[in-house]
């Protein structure tokens, strides 16, 4: 069952599950785009082929704020301002350590290497520049929840860029040297982008799960 978050003609907003992919892939697994064509399929008694455009991403096991476009006009306008970096995306995230800046702006250039799935910090030559905010919530048992303002939406930069600086996130099984078996502590939490038709803005947020490593974590509760 998809967690609807907002919908309206021009939009579908859900929370993502973790560990199921955003669009068909070769594990051929359930994925989050042909659920929500059956959801619109269903509630709207819509028949053959459905569109739902589909604008951007979050990596398989990273759950949270996705927004999908109703109709090609849409899906246009919203590229764009991910295209420019002006959709704000806001992410949580649990740090194995803890940063000695409470709050930073960390910048970097990323290159992915699409054989093994893996991005790497690069150069200004053949990586794309990728900065992201953060602040310190709260300190717990060696750990930092911190909340994450991304400028840029580079392909695993959250994971990258804390983990080249020794502060991997909890349970990140590509980027933490020694992870342990749980789920990924990395959470989107917010998504806030101007309505392609109506100009109005839109927030749309969701809650991480209450599970460890998140429910450590005073204001979380």
């Amino acid at each position: 069952m998809i967690n609807v978050l907002y919908e309206d003609n021009h939009l579908l907003c859900v929370e993502k599950p973790v560990n199921i992919p955003v669009q068909a892939d070769d594990s051929g697994d359930e994925d989050l785009l042909t659920l929500c064509k059956e959801y619109i399929r269903e509630k709207y008694d819509k028949p053959g082929n459905v569109y739902l455009g589909l604008v951007h991403r979050l990596d398989r096991p990273v759950g949270g704020v996705m927004v999908f476009a109703r109709t090609s006009k849409a899906a246009s306008r919203l590229s764009e301002q991910i295209r420019t970096d002006s959709m704000q995306k806001t992410y949580l995230a649990v740090l194995d350590g803890i940063p000695a800046d409470k709050q930073a702006v960390l910048t970097d250039y990323l290159q992915k290497d699409r054989k093994i799935n893996r991005s790497f910090i690069s150069d200004a030559t053949h990586g794309k520049k990728s900065v992201l905010k953060y602040s310190v919530l709260e300190e717990c048992s060696g750990m930092a929840l911190v909340r994450v303002d991304l400028q840029t939406g580079r392909s695993h930069q959250i994971r990258v860029q804390f983990s080249s600086r020794g502060l991997p996130l909890v349970n990140d099984q590509r980027y933490h040297p020694h992870p342990g078996h749980g789920q990924i502590a990395l959470y989107a939490v917010e998504l806030s982008f101007i309505h392609p038709v109506t100009k109005a803005r839109i927030t749309i947020k969701a809650d991480p799960p209450k599970t460890w490593p998140w429910k450590e974590f005073e204001v979380l509760r």
